[in-house]
């Protein structure tokens, strides 16, 4: 290593390289594959999910309603226990002595939530964790945020004038969990203060709201599929024949992370591409070590000779080269460490995935030790075959050809490196093209310098003095309320009626509650019809999006009568169809019906007034809500949000490809200082001849140019249908030309020719009287 110091640095520069990105790939891939696989139980825990509805109109929901826990505990003996599970949405505010906080991660849980799952109670008793209704269990983070010692049981926190006794301190939810609670309250709590649902009275009888997360533990022999059914048909006998269109089917626990209430696969199959990525970028850099080793080898032949006739057998020598490869993969293994160290600050800032590389982890190590023996290994054996089996006699007199075989292998694994270098090039572009189109696409709304509030009691209850208060505000353009965000889909409800209705038909759509200035303020435009005139009779009109007529089958909608709910009206207008979820999702039926004053404040201010509107509104903010803490949001930040996931794939593949191609170059760069190393005089006979340094240097590049062109005939078709795959989770998408593919080639071509040309050149310049100059 010491005597050829510039290949030794190749090889553990790249392999390090290689070394450290496909670790921490790996362990991301192995940490979002455990998600919730720590309970002792994980293979028995099922969650419910909802199928409602049928057509196009079918929906599937991750909540279920909460009788179903109950009923099918008792009459289906499959069931070992179930634990219900509700978000508490609002924020709480707490108090402890003169101390102030106001959460937002908590839960009304059932208590047997703590003996199904294996989340350890540092204090308290996982049997009775709540001694009543006003009894309260928190994490270990949050005791020390209060009390500034886990030790918190008996304690008594204040929330919202009422007093909850500490009776359990929780061990922090681990990351690779998908339960991250501060706080957690018993279901009996929230059923006490339950106000009822129609005809339904308590939550063990509301069979209309899926707003509860169910799990089931069953027995082993259970059948899945078997229970789904028995539950369908609890809940169809209970709420009776208008319910025929309704189902449930059961999701193991340690897929939730990854694969969606409704069946999609996205998260898991990006989990399966950085797999293949870092499992790409390992074999990238193994050829690297591979085509040195064996391009050197003839160097070698003679000591190699000398060693097998002073007696050396074949294994021992194979032995040598193995621990030779060895020793290089260990310093190469330190400095990866030692690099990944360094860039997990980096990783964490791009992928927003808090990794941790703790060694004295027995999963990081089996991540880890699997990795570096692999690629060891597969890096390892052939050059060290290679190397023990050269004929001593013919070595000795120097007649020793590597032969066809072994350049045409050498040829293969470079073909090989940029086949891969050239997919992730060309699913960078189409990735990157897809979110410009995405930012680019008009969502049928303008988001841009509005930002909302959340409105508390008090700002709610006063909300038009507040509103004409802040309209005399020169930076305030305009405010309207909403009862939910705009952005995403929130309410949704089966219970509608029109004239000509299919009898026993479902059509669900999401309802929002608007005023009359959410429209023009937000510049949605109306295909027919005409917006809210903020008269009393709006209390009985509705606003229909496109997509609600057309699935509804209604037509020359305006004038017509539609029931929601307990409203019967008439349908005033049609706004079209507008994104407020992602792309990759079809725009759903959504109905506006006039409940003014609403629960978010929107505000519309312009780009160099924005700080003094949300100075204007924070003033009002203090007046009426000063005992909870001011929060605005701006409505493009939250639209961006539901691409955060697009971006930061984007930004990884970027790295990748770069990584991959700097392994690559790596390799490059040492094959092409060779070949001029061992065609010294070749090049120096050429010159004296009267080859110009032009004719030289595209002799030795061509074959290059050549590979990378191979390289990019079989990448194309594989990375066109890889991205094609990948582009089928979005509805609204591009279309993939073969331009791009074309740049992508075009890009490793230019790579290689700025790898090579360097090298090739200054061989081609060199003195020929000093390369022919000794034999």
């Amino acid at each position: 290593m010491w005597k050829n110091k510039f290949y030794s640095a190749i090889n553990v520069l790249g392999l390090s390289i290689g070394l450290a990105v496909g670790i921490m790939i790996l362990l991301w891939v192995q940490h979002e594959s455990s998600y919730d696989g720590f309970h002792r139980n994980a293979a028995t825990i099922y969650k419910i999910n909802s199928h409602l509805g049928r057509g196009s109109s079918a929906q599937v929901w991750d909540g279920s309603p909460a009788p179903l826990a109950v009923f099918a505990k008792q009459s289906i003996p499959e069931i070992i226990d179930a634990v219900r599970v509700k978000d508490r949405y609002e924020q709480v505010h707490f108090n402890y002595g003169d101390k102030k906080f106001f959460e937002t991660s908590t839960a009304f849980v059932d208590p047997s939530f703590f003996s199904v799952f294996d989340f350890a109670l540092l204090k308290g008793s996982s049997a009775a964790p709540f001694k009543d209704d006003h009894s309260i269990v928190i994490t270990a983070f949050t005791a020390k945020k209060y009390f500034g010692t886990t030790d918190a049981l008996g304690k008594i926190l204040v929330a919202d004038k009422e007093n909850f006794l500490v009776t359990g301190v929780l061990q922090d939810f681990p990351d690779n969990s998908r339960f991250h609670y501060d706080m957690l309250f018993p279901m009996s709590l929230f059923a006490r203060n339950f106000g009822g649902n129609g005809d339904w009275k308590t939550i063990d009888e509301d069979l209309g709201n899926y707003q509860y997360n169910i799990y089931l533990q069953l027995q082993k022999t259970a059948s899945p599929a078997i229970v789904a059914k028995k539950i369908t048909r609890l809940y169809i006998d209970k709420k009776g024949a208008d319910a025929k269109d309704n189902s449930f089917s059961l999701q193991p626990l340690k897929t939730l992370h990854l694969v969606t209430a409704d069946g999609n696969t996205g998260a898991s199959r990006m989990v399966q591409i950085f797999l293949v990525i870092a499992l790409l970028i390992l074999l990238i850099a193994c050829i690297n070590y591979v085509n040195l080793s064996t391009a050197r080898s003839m160097l070698r032949s003679k000591e190699v000779s000398m060693r097998k006739i002073t007696g050396a057998s074949k294994l021992q020598l194979f032995m040598q080269f193995i621990i030779e490869s060895a020793v290089l993969f260990l310093l190469s293994s330190l400095l990866a460490f030692v690099a990944i160290y360094l860039l997990l600050p980096l990783y964490y800032s791009i992928s927003g995935k808090n990794l941790s590389f703790d060694l004295k982890n027995l999963d990081a190590w089996m991540v880890i030790s699997s990795t570096i023996v692999g690629t060891l290994l597969l890096a390892g054996i052939y050059p060290a075959l290679l190397l023990s089996s050269f004929k001593p006699l013919q070595a000795l007199k120097g007649k020793l050809s590597m032969g066809i075989g072994a350049a045409m292998f050498r040829k293969l694994l470079v073909v090989t490196q940029f086949v891969f270098s050239i997919i992730l090039i060309t699913g960078t572009i189409i990735i990157t093209k897809q979110l410009q189109y995405i930012r680019q696409k008009d969502p049928g709304f303008n988001k841009e310098h509005v930002f909302s509030i959340s409105m508390t009691g008090p700002l709610h209850d006063h909300y038009n003095a507040a509103r004409n208060e802040l309209m005399k505000e020169p930076p305030v353009k305009g405010i309207a309320s909403t009862d939910n965000s705009m952005i995403g889909a929130n309410s949704t409800t089966g219970d509608t009626w029109w004239e000509g209705k299919p009898e026993g038909s479902t059509f669900l759509i999401h309802a929002n509650g608007i005023d009359k200035d959410l429209i023009p303020l937000l510049k949605m435009k109306m295909a027919a019809g005409s917006n809210f005139t903020g008269l009393p009779g709006d209390s009985a009109h509705f606003i229909l999006n496109e997509t609600a007529v057309k699935q509804a089958g209604i037509k020359d909608p305006v004038g017509k009568t539609f029931s929601l709910w307990q409203t019967k009206g008439i349908i005033i207008g049609v706004v079209k169809d507008y994104n407020y979820t992602s792309l990759k999702q079809a725009i759903e039926p959504t109905i506006f019906y006039h409940n003014p004053p609403n629960w978010r404040m929107y505000v519309k201010t312009t780009a160099g007034d924005a700080s003094k509107a949300i100075a204007a509104v924070e003033k009002i903010w203090k007046t009426y809500a000063a005992e909870s803490p001011f929060q605005y949001a701006f409505l493009d930040d939250e639209y961006n949000k539901l691409y955060q996931s697009e971006e930061k794939t984007a930004t990884l593949f970027n790295v990748f490809a770069v990584v991959a191609i700097l392994i690559s170059c790596l390799g490059l760069f040492g094959m092409i200082t060779f070949i001029a190393y061992t065609k010294t005089k070749e090049i120096g006979i050429r010159k004296v001849l009267g080859a110009s340094v032009s004719s030289i240097t595209t002799l030795m590049t061509k074959d290059f140019i050549l590979l990378v062109l191979i390289a990019f005939v079989i990448a194309a078709p594989v990375s066109w249908y890889a991205m094609n795959k990948w582009l089928q989770d979005y509805t609204y998408r591009i279309e993939p030309g073969w331009g791009i593919f074309l740049s992508a080639g075009l890009l490793a071509i230019v790579i290689v020719l700025a790898t090579v040309s360097f090298q090739a050149i200054r061989a081609a310049l060199a003195n020929p009287t000093k390369s022919l100059r000794t034999e």
